[in-house]
Protein backbone atom coordinates (compact mmCIF):
# COMPACT_ATOMS: atom_id res chain seq x y z
CA UNK A 1 0.00 0.00 0.00
CA UNK A 2 1.28 3.42 -1.01
CA UNK A 3 1.32 6.19 1.61
CA UNK A 4 -0.09 9.61 0.78
CA UNK A 5 2.14 12.66 1.03
CA UNK A 6 1.15 15.11 3.77
CA UNK A 7 2.27 18.76 4.08
CA UNK A 8 3.95 21.18 1.69
CA UNK A 9 7.09 20.82 -0.34
CA UNK A 10 9.99 23.23 -0.01
CA UNK A 11 9.25 24.76 -3.42
CA UNK A 12 5.66 25.51 -2.47
CA UNK A 13 6.80 27.27 0.70
CA UNK A 14 9.41 29.28 -1.24
CA UNK A 15 6.75 30.44 -3.69
CA UNK A 16 4.55 31.66 -0.82
CA UNK A 17 7.48 33.54 0.76
CA UNK A 18 8.30 35.16 -2.61
CA UNK A 19 4.68 36.31 -3.06
CA UNK A 20 4.64 37.82 0.44
CA UNK A 21 7.95 39.58 -0.31
CA UNK A 22 6.59 41.09 -3.52
CA UNK A 23 3.43 42.32 -1.78
CA UNK A 24 5.50 43.86 1.03
CA UNK A 25 7.80 45.60 -1.49
CA UNK A 26 4.75 47.31 -2.99
CA UNK A 27 2.82 48.01 0.22
CA UNK A 28 5.54 49.48 2.46
CA UNK A 29 6.50 52.47 0.22
CA UNK A 30 2.82 53.20 -0.45
CA UNK A 31 2.13 53.21 3.28
CA UNK A 32 5.11 55.50 3.97
CA UNK A 33 3.80 57.99 1.38
CA UNK A 34 0.36 57.82 2.99
CA UNK A 35 1.85 58.54 6.44
CA UNK A 36 3.86 61.51 5.13
CA UNK A 37 0.80 63.01 3.45
CA UNK A 38 -1.31 62.52 6.58
CA UNK A 39 1.33 64.26 8.69
CA UNK A 40 1.34 67.26 6.35
CA UNK A 41 -2.46 67.35 6.52
CA UNK A 42 -2.27 67.17 10.33
CA UNK A 43 0.01 70.21 10.29
CA UNK A 44 -2.62 72.10 8.31
CA UNK A 45 -5.30 70.93 10.75
CA UNK A 46 -3.27 72.30 13.67
CA UNK A 47 -2.98 75.77 12.16
CA UNK A 48 -6.48 76.11 10.66
CA UNK A 49 -8.30 76.97 13.95
CA UNK A 50 -6.14 80.09 14.26
CA UNK A 51 -8.04 81.58 11.31
CA UNK A 52 -11.00 82.18 13.60
CA UNK A 53 -8.96 84.11 16.13
CA UNK A 54 -7.27 85.97 13.28
CA UNK A 55 -10.69 87.03 11.95
CA UNK A 56 -11.79 88.12 15.44
CA UNK A 57 -8.68 90.27 15.74
CA UNK A 58 -9.34 91.88 12.36
CA UNK A 59 -13.05 92.45 13.01
CA UNK A 60 -12.37 94.11 16.36
CA UNK A 61 -9.88 96.51 14.80
CA UNK A 62 -6.74 94.80 16.05
CA UNK A 63 -4.01 94.25 13.49
CA UNK A 64 -2.75 90.68 13.80
CA UNK A 65 0.97 90.68 14.30
CA UNK A 66 3.78 88.44 15.37
CA UNK A 67 3.06 88.88 19.08
CA UNK A 68 0.24 86.95 20.68
CA UNK A 69 -1.04 89.85 22.77
CA UNK A 70 -1.21 92.31 19.87
CA UNK A 71 -3.16 89.90 17.73
CA UNK A 72 -5.50 88.85 20.50
CA UNK A 73 -4.28 85.28 20.26
CA UNK A 74 -4.09 83.74 23.67
CA UNK A 75 -1.47 81.03 23.39
CA UNK A 76 -2.11 80.38 19.71
CA UNK A 77 0.72 82.21 17.97
CA UNK A 78 3.17 80.48 20.24
CA UNK A 79 1.68 77.09 19.53
CA UNK A 80 4.16 74.28 19.53
CA UNK A 81 1.92 71.59 18.13
CA UNK A 82 2.52 67.95 17.45
CA UNK A 83 3.33 68.45 13.77
CA UNK A 84 4.15 72.15 13.40
CA UNK A 85 5.28 75.37 15.01
CA UNK A 86 2.78 78.09 14.20
CA UNK A 87 3.40 81.81 13.88
CA UNK A 88 1.52 84.86 12.62
CA UNK A 89 3.50 86.28 9.73
CA UNK A 90 2.98 89.97 9.20
CA UNK A 91 -0.63 91.10 9.23
CA UNK A 92 -2.10 88.72 6.69
CA UNK A 93 -0.71 85.21 7.14
CA UNK A 94 -0.43 82.30 9.54
CA UNK A 95 2.51 79.98 8.94
CA UNK A 96 3.03 76.40 10.09
CA UNK A 97 6.60 75.13 9.94
CA UNK A 98 6.52 71.34 9.96
CA UNK A 99 8.69 69.81 12.66
CA UNK A 100 11.54 67.36 12.33
CA UNK A 101 10.82 63.78 13.26
CA UNK A 102 7.62 63.44 11.25
CA UNK A 103 8.93 62.32 7.90
CA UNK A 104 12.16 63.45 6.28
CA UNK A 105 10.29 64.53 3.15
CA UNK A 106 8.35 67.25 5.00
CA UNK A 107 10.82 68.36 7.71
CA UNK A 108 11.13 72.15 7.82
CA UNK A 109 8.57 72.70 5.04
CA UNK A 110 5.93 75.38 5.55
CA UNK A 111 2.18 75.63 5.16
CA UNK A 112 0.94 79.21 4.92
CA UNK A 113 -2.64 80.41 5.25
CA UNK A 114 -2.91 83.89 3.72
CA UNK A 115 -5.89 86.21 4.15
CA UNK A 116 -6.83 88.60 1.36
CA UNK A 117 -7.43 91.93 3.10
CA UNK A 118 -9.98 93.06 0.50
CA UNK A 119 -12.15 89.94 0.22
CA UNK A 120 -11.42 88.18 3.52
CA UNK A 121 -10.83 84.92 1.65
CA UNK A 122 -8.11 82.55 2.78
CA UNK A 123 -5.66 80.74 0.51
CA UNK A 124 -3.32 77.94 1.44
CA UNK A 125 0.16 77.57 -0.04
CA UNK A 126 2.91 75.19 0.94
CA UNK A 127 6.50 74.25 0.20
CA UNK A 128 5.67 70.56 0.69
CA UNK A 129 6.17 68.42 -2.44
CA UNK A 130 3.04 68.19 -4.58
CA UNK A 131 2.38 64.50 -3.88
CA UNK A 132 2.33 65.14 -0.10
CA UNK A 133 0.42 68.43 -0.22
CA UNK A 134 -2.95 68.57 1.56
CA UNK A 135 -5.78 68.56 -0.98
CA UNK A 136 -6.89 72.15 -0.31
CA UNK A 137 -3.38 73.64 -0.55
CA UNK A 138 -1.28 74.69 -3.52
CA UNK A 139 2.33 73.55 -3.67
CA UNK A 140 4.80 76.31 -4.53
Amino acid sequence: MKSMQKGFTLIELMIVVAIIGILAAIAIPAYQNYITRSQATSGLAEVTPAKTQFEVAVSTGKAPSVTATDAGFIGVTATDGTYCNMAVTGTTAITCTLKNGHGAKINGKTITLTRDADTGLWTCTTTVEANYTPSNCTSI
